[in-house]
């Protein structure tokens, strides 16, 4: 037996609940800590669930930024400095991931609250998570207001990237577990994740076959 839910059905769920169910109904998504800081060198932190990518030549990957009816350190500093960090999570600090959820004042520094270190590499102006074992950064490209919901679309360019190198294959795959990266399902349900395998590129006159890591 299956519940279904039309057009209208779904406008009249209580709002915590339809939140948190058509947060889960796209699937398993990237979780990530965004690093910034602004002019005067404040370190601001914050989890994500809508990290995306968007092309591999340029390197560009977007985030959705909510509405800003509460203040919005990460999107005011990413608009002032133009520079970002984004880490992946792993299960050893999960916890203080999540924490950085909550609700800080400007003055107040995530990394701080969240028993996180900051770390910088290579004169970018953006704090990394020195717990991380993949990150990269960010210069903004492009700021695009959704008129439909009150969200903001930033682009992004990669313009660095440290992974591990037992984690990069030789066909420039990155092994995510390997490294520990975890994913998120909603708002709050994290998962570590098991690998089934990986398929040959599809061609319509040929099956799919298993492809080796190496």
């Amino acid at each position: 037996m299956k519940k279904e839910f039309l057009s209208e059905d779904l406008e009249n769920l209580e709002k915590m609940f339809r939140t948190t169910f058509i947060n889960s109904l796209g699937g398993f998504k990237s979780v990530v800590l965004v690093g910034t800081c602004n002019s005067q060198g404040q370190e601001n932190l914050a989890i994500f669930n809508s990290l995306f990518h968007i092309g591999a030549n340029p390197a560009l990957c977007g985030i959705i930024v909510r509405p800003s009816e509460v203040p919005r350190h990460t999107l005011n500093n990413i608009l002032e400095k133009k520079y970002y960090s984004i880490n992946h999570i792993s299960e050893e600090f999960l916890k203080n991931a999540h924490q950085t959820s909550a609700r800080y004042g400007e003055n107040e520094s995530e990394f701080e609250a969240a028993k996180l270190t900051p770390e910088y590499k290579n004169t970018i102006q953006a704090p990394f998570v020195k717990e991380s074992n993949i990150k990269f950064a960010c210069e903004l490209q492009q700021k695009i207001d959704l008129e439909i919901n009150g969200t903001t679309l930033l682009i992004g360019k990669i313009i660095y990237v440290s992974v591990p190198s037992d984690a990069v294959m030789s066909d420039g795959f990155i092994d995510l577990e390997n490294a520990g990266t975890i994913t998120v399902s909603g708002l709050d349900s994290y998962h570590t994740t098991k690998k089934i395998e990986r398929l040959s590129y599809a061609k319509k006159n040929k099956w799919p076959e298993k492809l080796f890591d190496n």
